[in-house]
């Protein structure tokens, strides 16, 4: 082992589950339709599945953006 302890998984772990329910609870409150504008495209969907995509996008470039750092790191350390 590593000597390091579970205390901050644990942590991670709990916050995400807040997070997640947090997210299940805006998801629940906002059925209207709302108006996207990106680049000059322009559609209507729900606020949910727009705060679903927004939320999947976001953990994607935190995922990605830990890996970037671990690669860095044990790059610096050779």
């Amino acid at each position: 082992m590593n000597g390091r302890s579970n205390a901050g998984s644990n942590v991670g772990m709990i916050a995400s589950g807040i997070g997640l329910v947090l997210l299940v609870v805006v998801i629940f409150q906002n059925h209207a339709d709302t108006k996207i504008k990106f680049l000059g495209w322009s559609l209507t969907m729900p606020l949910w599945l727009y705060t679903i995509i927004v939320a999947v996008v976001g953990a994607i470039a935190w995922v990605g953006f830990g890996i970037a750092r671990r690669r860095r790191r044990r790059r610096s350390r050779r």
